[in-house]
This record gives structure tokens, C-alpha cells and sequence, in this order.
């Protein structure tokens, strides 16, 4: 009997066809947890007045909507943490892609169940059921990829599946833009479908289940026993546990409170160069949702470009000073975008600045924060470091809208608020001494 040839598969980038459909399967979990997250704060201006019995575009209106989306924000990032600690564990028992599909499935049902809220509160229960999922899907994802793809690809491979948020981002402000100026032009409807595409997510878990198994490197590691949260502050965790839940935080605090914010900033000048112009209440409108089109695709843009560029810097440097290099850029994007006396719309394309840094630091955790934990452990550290740093961070949000709701003026309460936050990547930077440095290191199982 003739000996059979055993041919190597083809690879692209030294990654077969599984290893790109694990990569795109976690690419689209990532970019439409962002994408569901991110449909509040573009309609947050006509949403919470309605929800509240204001008159659109009034003084109230305004001063309220940047309250509730400071709480509204806040309560997504607690429910995000406590998702993600709790999936975590279950990531770890269970298995990273049964947990991937579940966290989807949560938070498209909470999405979309968003358009039926009668009132403020229903709309917070579902947004708080909403990001139970939404927090759960990034540990699952991260592990799932790290375990799957090559060593040497982990890098790139964690850079680019950063690059869904601002992705989805894109995909919530193009969508935002299309159902609330074209289709459904009644402020006081519209952003009900808006929340209904939320639901666009259970057709990619429908594709993880048929196509995605679970990791090799999971499997090996034998029984899965549940995981204790107190083992992570045991001696052998509690230096890792404290480097990625650091970083976390900063990261978090920062970008939560710049995007949470950007499209009632961007309606807040538009409003203002409306009525220094003499436009009518439709034409008002208008220009606030294509001036929140503006902005949010300006820091979407700069989010993809900063994840990016992770992957070159990244192995140039340290991982502690490519986190150096973001946050120096976040504190000078930000003093940059509101300290100076700008133009309007010049402020609006400063944005791109802010998603560079605030956004693209952020690519550096899906590689940095797998590599501080082994497999028998591993999501349940990710889980935590990274979405108990949303917990300490829901504070950020909160403390903006409340500050800029009791300003005289609003935008530029708003607008202050923000320039403060520069002292938020300062603190990080003085934090860096004490991160614990992974670069060259393989994964543990």
C-alpha cells in the first residue's frame, strides 16, 4: 500500500481557515457588544426627554439628558462588570464559546427590548439586563482567541480584534443616522427603532454555535472545577490581578466618560451655532444629528487607526510603555480638544484625536490581560480585572453628567468636565512603575 502524503493545509498569515473564522466569530461578538452599547448615547437626546414628559431641545431637556446618560452610562458599566466577572467563571467551567453565544443572545434581547420602555426606569432594567451580556462576551472572546491563534499572532491578532468597537461604533452612528433623519423623522418615535437593530447580534451567535468549537488548549487542562474569585488576590495572582484592574480602570474611566458624552456635546454645538444662525427647530435637528455623525465617526475612525497601531508598537516597545505612549496622547488629545477657544466644528474633527488614544489603548488589553493569567484561570482574571475596572470606573459618567447638569450652561460644563479628565491619564501614567510586563511571555496553561 502506497504511503499517504500528508500536505500542510494552507495558511494566510500562518493562521488556517478555523483560526480566521474563531478570529472573525470573536471580532463580531466584540464590535456588536460596542455597537449595542453605544445605540443609547447617540439617542439619548430625544430618548430621555420623551421617556420624561419634556419638551424636546428645551433647557430641561438638555440638563436632564446629561444626567440620565450619566446614570444611564454608569448602570451599563456596573451590569458590564458584574457580567463579566460572573461569565468569566462560567467561561472557565463551561467553555469560552457556549459562554460567547449566551452573553450575545443576553444582550440583543435587552438591546432591543430597549424600544418597548414606557418609561425611564424600564429603559434602565433593560440596559442593566443588556450589559450583563455585554460584559460577559469580552473574557469569553479574548481567551478564545488567545488560545486559538499562534503565539506569534497574538499581538496583531488582539490589535485587530479591537478594531470591531470603533467598527461597530460606525455601524451604530450610520444606523442612528439612517432610521432618525431618513426613515423615522419624529424625535419622539425614532429612537425606538433604533434600539430594535439590537437584535442584529443573534444572527452572529447563530454562527459561533454552527461553526465554533472549543478550544484545544481549554480541553487539555482536564476537569473544569469552579474557579474562586479569591484565588486571584491569593500571592501567586494578586501582582497580575492588580496590573491588568489598574490599567483597566484608567482605560475605562476615560473613554466611557469622552464617549458617553460626544454626541450631547456635538448636539450642544450644533444647537448653538443653530441659533447664532437663525435656524428653525427642524433644521436644528437636523444639523444635531449630522453634527453627531461628524463626531462620532471622527473618534471611530481615530479608534480603528489607534488599534492599529498597537501591533507595530507593541513590538517595538514594552507593554508598559506602548501604554505609556496612549496615555501621554489621551492627556494631550483632550487639553487639546477643550482647552482651547476652537471653532465649533473644528472640535467635532478633534474627536479623531480622542478615539486615537482613548479608543486605541484599548487593543492592548485583549493580548496583555490573557497573558497575566494561566488557562485554568484565565477568564475568570480577565473577567475581573478588566470588567471590575467598569465597576470602579461607572463613578466617571456619572460624576460628568452630574457636573455638567449643574452648570448654568450645559456645553460648557460639559466641555470642562472634559479637559479635567487629562488628570485621569496622568494618574495612569504615574501608575506605570507597578505594571507587571508581559512581552515575550507565552501563554500559561
Amino acid at each position: 500500500m502506497d504511503a499517504v502524503i500528508s500536505l500542510p493545509r494552507r495558511t494566510v498569515w500562518d493562521m488556517n481557515g478555523y483560526q480566521w473564522a474563531v478570529l472573525f466569530a470573536a471580532w463580531l461578538g466584540w464590535g456588536f457588544d460596542l455597537f449595542d452599547g453605544q445605540l443609547f448615547n447617540y439617542v439619548a437626546p430625544n430618548c430621555v426627554p420623551t421617556l420624561l414628559g419634556l419638551p424636546l431641545g428645551s433647557p430641561e431637556a438638555k440638563a436632564a439628558t446629561l444626567q440620565w446618560t450619566g446614570i444611564l452610562t454608569s448602570v451599563l458599566l456596573v451590569g458590564w462588570a458584574i457580567g463579566g466577572v460572573f461569565f468569566g467563571k462560567v467561561a472557565d467551567r463551561l467553555g469560552r464559546t457556549k459562554t460567547l453565544l449566551l452573553t450575545m443572545l443576553l444582550y440583543s434581547f435587552g438591546t432591543a427590548a430597549c424600544a418597548l420602555a414606557p418609561n425611564i426606569w424600564f429603559l434602565l432594567f433593560f440596559r442593566a439586563a443588556s450589559s450583563l451580556g455585554i460584559g460577559g462576551e469580552w473574557a469569553a472572546g479574548a481567551a478564545m482567541v488567545a488560545e486559538v491563534l499562534p503565539e506569534k499572532r497574538r499581538v496583531a491578532a488582539g490589535a485587530i480584534l479591537f478594531t470591531a468597537s470603533p467598527i461597530g461604533g460606525f455601524l451604530a452612528t450610520y444606523i442612528t443616522f439612517q432610521v432618525t433623519s431618513v426613515y423615522f423623522t419624529d424625535p419622539s418615535v425614532s429612537w425606538r427603532y433604533v434600539f430594535l437593530f439590537g437584535m442584529l447580534p443573534a444572527a452572529v451567535a447563530l454562527f459561533i454555535r454552527l461553526f465554533i468549537k472549543e478550544p484545544e488548549r481549554w480541553k487539555r487542562i482536564g476537569e473544569h472545577q469552579a474557579v474562586k474569585i479569591r484565588e486571584l488576590f491569593s500571592p501567586q495572582y494578586l501582582r497580575v490581578t492588580i496590573s491588568g484592574l489598574s490599567m483597566a480602570v484608567i482605560a475605562l474611566i476615560i473613554y466611557w466618560s469622552c464617549g458617553a458624552f460626544a454626541p450631547v456635546i456635538a448636539k450642544g454645538l450644533a444647537a448653538q451655532e443653530a441659533a447664532r444662525t437663525g435656524l428653525d427647530a427642524a433644521s436644528s435637528e437636523l444639523m444635531g444629528q449630522q453634527w453627531i455623525k461628524i463626531a462620532t465617526n471622527s473618534i471611530n475612525v481615530g479608534g480603528v487607526i489607534g488599534a492599529l497601531l498597537v501591533i507595530p508598537l507593541a513590538k517595538i516597545f514594552s507593554r508598559r510603555n506602548t501604554f505609556l505612549i496612549y496615555l501621554i496622547g489621551i492627556a494631550v488629545s483632550l487639553i487639546a480638544s477643550f482647552g482651547f477657544g476652537l471653532e465649533p466644528q473644528t472640535r467635532l474633527y478633534f474627536y479623531f484625536l480622542i478615539g486615537l488614544t482613548s479608543i486605541g489603548i484599548f487593543a492592548i488589553f485583549p493580548f496583555y490581560i490573557p497573558e497575566l493569567f494561566p488557562t485554568r484561570i484565565r477568564c475568570t482574571g480577565a473577567g475581573f480585572t478588566y470588567n471590575v475596572g467598569r465597576l470602579l470606573a461607572s463613578g466617571g459618567p456619572f460624576l460628568v453628567g452630574s457636573i455638567a447638569a449643574n452648570g448654568t450652561n450645559a456645553l460648557e460644563s460639559a466641555s470642562r468636565v472634559m479637559f479635567w479628565l487629562a488628570a485621569i491619564a496622568i494618574l495612569g501614567i504615574v501608575m506605570l512603575p507597578w505594571i507587571v510586563e508581559t512581552k515575550g511571555r507565552e501563554l500559561v496553561d
